[in-house]
């Protein structure tokens, strides 16, 4: 496979991620959070992350055999050597334009889990707690100290 192929397919698959990174967004930002939803998106951006590794692998060992150093600067090269420079270049940008997008969505869990918490805490706080015994039962007035134990 050429280089050109590899990373036309890397972009059409981290389109496909930034797809489901901006839905998963969406989700986030409504008042009431789809589970589900969020857990079918989780899985397919696992499922698309691993591939795109398996990938990048591939590349990476291509490049080496190919006698290019390793890391971005021989991937430049390999890129530059094989025509296709602006390739390479716009699978970087849509690589960067993926993790901001990764980085906002985890910043926006932390927000709503931040939020959730402090709602329970609250309500933790308001609430009568001698409304049940510790055996979860409803109490039905005052309870008594036990003076028996």
């Amino acid at each position: 496979m050429s280089l050109r192929r590899l990373l036309e397919e890397q972009q059409s698959r981290l389109g496909t991620l930034i797809q489901l990174l901006e839905n998963e967004q969406e989700q986030l930002l409504r008042g009431s959070i789809d589970g589900p939803q969020l857990e079918n998106i989780a899985q397919e951006k696992s499922r698309l992350l691993a591939i795109l590794e398996e990938t990048e692998s591939t590349r990476a060992r291509i490049q080496l055999k190919l006698g290019y150093t390793t890391g971005g600067e021989g991937a430049r090269q390999a890129a530059e050597d094989a025509g296709c420079l602006y390739q390479w270049q716009a699978t970087l940008e849509m690589t960067a334009h993926t993790a901001r997008l990764n980085d906002r969505n985890g910043r926006l869990v932390s927000l709503r889990m931040t939020h959730n918490r402090q709602m329970l805490d609250y309500i933790h706080s308001i609430a009568d707690k001698s409304v049940y015994a510790p055996d979860g039962r409803t109490t039905s007035g005052q309870r008594r100290l036990s003076t028996s134990a």
